[in-house]
């Protein structure tokens, strides 16, 4: 009998009865917003930053194989086409964003059901853009396209149709993408781990194969490299597909609200995921605006061959690096936000910087000493081009420090539902300050690879500094995430 008089009820087993009120075991990671903060943070990095190492070494394997059998004129020819390809699927992937801040909350609040129709409305989403909006658009756009970044003539044969297939079948790219940060963003980042080095290793044996040719199979070029990659990422499209809907994951297509379109969950996906998009869009567009700068240098096929190789390829391996920190540090920030403790917040922030300066550190160290080694692999032996990459490494070896403390930073804000200031950052330090210094030297002066290079580390110190002075300020304290509850959530 308890003091209140009442007759409690007996179990003959001594367990615990289970009521209405006892509280059901929650499915996500509670290490998340209970346990030691650097262990958290590094426990949803690890797997991402590995995942991302796997993906740059697909791209440096096309790059290689091309470079070796199509020649630098093909390496120039995907990164010219890898960054426009970024600036419209980037658009897509802002749905994801949105999507991560809204489940890291409702992960960290233990509401299972938004998770899932949160992630349902956002695959249904993106998958339609993919499809109905991209895909055409881009495939009808891509030689105006090239025009715009100056490829010269030789490039824009190869790039032409590596650019279209991209377009054409990107759905499963960006399933792959919204999975990965639906999955990370509720505690589980070793399945998109294991999903992304799948997808790499066929990338890999497809690219080679289409790439060089084999057999009856023809050598396809520089298209080859497109074809691996969209069949590797539309296999693993279904493979997914097939979990989601079965429930086997932590997160599930399957929920207890509407399956058709929700335009008020639809909205909130933009409303935080939109300023990420356009943040992305942003510093794409200030990429292509760069890749035509390089293109009205003397030396443009070189220093264009150059950029492609040691910016978007080498360099990746501290952004892919920096970038799953980032994705990691919103996770964290975002469960922790949701479990209502905004302490833990600001040190995630503080250790994941930490783990990010380590990672860039080495990998400068790496393109400092070694730029000629790194440049061989890629088949970089003409003296002009490796002259040119060579400076951007030494360069690049710096700029990794600050690019890896503003990605860091940047998870935290976008994390807790600030994804504007990032893009005002984005915009100043990533658009205006480095094509400003470009035009202005272009102006008054001749422009030089060196000239646009240290344009490029202006950029980043800046991105540095304004996001680690915009968290500080923390505002994101008070920012509020919700949807409605559906009658039978």
């Amino acid at each position: 009998m308890s003091d209140s008089g009442k007759i409690e009820p007996t179990n003959p087993t001594g367990e615990v009865p289970i009521t209405d009120d006892t509280p059901k075991e929650s499915k996500y990671d509670r290490s998340i917003v209970e346990g030691p903060l650097s262990g958290a943070v590094w426990k949803l990095a690890w797997p991402t930053m590995l995942t991302n190492l796997f993906g740059g070494l697909q791209g440096m394997v096309d790059h290689a194989v091309v470079g070796n059998i199509v020649g630098y004129k093909g390496n120039a020819a995907i990164g010219v086409s890898w960054q426009i390809f970024l600036v419209v699927v980037v658009f897509v992937s802002s749905i994801f964003i949105g999507m991560s801040i809204l489940v890291a909350r409702f992960a960290g609040a233990g509401k299972e059901d938004k998770v899932d129709r949160t992630v349902y409305q956002a695959f249904l989403t993106a998958v339609f853009i993919g499809i109905c909006i991209i895909a055409p658009i881009g495939y009808f756009a891509s030689p105006v396209l090239l025009d715009l970044v100056n490829a010269e003539a030789g490039v824009q044969v190869e790039a032409l149709p590596y650019l279209r297939i991209m377009f054409l079948f990107s759905s499963g790219l960006m399933i792959f993408f919204m999975l990965s940060g639906a999955l990370r963003s509720a505690g589980d980042a070793r399945t998109p781990m294991t999903l992304g080095i799948a997808m790499t290793v066929m990338n890999l044996v497809f690219n080679i194969i289409l790439i060089r040719g084999l057999g009856p199979i023809p050598s396809f070029g520089t298209m080859g490299a497109a074809m691996g990659t969209c069949i590797a990422a539309g296999l693993v499209a279904l493979y997914s597909f097939y979990h989601l809907w079965a429930g086997d994951w932590v997160v599930s297509l399957k929920h207890n609200g509407t399956y058709l379109p929700d335009w008020k969950i639809i909205r909130k996906l933009f409303q935080f995921g939109l300023p990420a998009g356009m943040q992305g869009i942003a510093m794409n567009i200030g990429g292509v605006l760069m890749l035509a700068f390089i293109g009205s240098l003397a030396q443009s096929a070189a220093a264009q061959a150059a950029y492609a190789v040691s910016y978007t390829q080498l360099f990746s391996f501290i952004t892919f690096t920096s970038v799953g920190l980032m994705g990691a540090t919103a996770a964290v920030a975002g469960q922790n936000l949701g479990a209502e403790k905004p302490e833990r917040v600001t040190l995630a922030v503080h250790a994941a910087a930490r783990f990010g300066l380590i990672a860039a550190g080495f990998f400068g160290l790496l393109f400092f000493f070694f730029p000629q080694q790194l440049l061989g692999i890629f088949g970089m032996t003409d003296p002009e081009v490796v002259s040119i990459g060579t400076l951007l490494l030494r360069i690049l070896s710096v700029s990794g420090l600050f690019v890896t403390v503003a990605l860091t930073y940047t998870g935290g804000l976008q994390g807790t539902g600030d994804t504007k200031s990032p893009l005002y950052i984005s915009i100043i330090s990533q658009v205006i300050i480095p094509l400003g210094l470009c035009f202005l030297i272009q102006t008054f002066g001749r422009l030089e690879p060196i000239h646009i290079w240290l344009a490029i580390l202006s950029g980043h110190i800046a991105r540095a500094g304004l996001s680690v002075l915009r968290f500080n300020q923390g505002n994101w304290r008070d920012i509020t995430v919700d949807i409605e509850t559906t009658h039978a959530g």
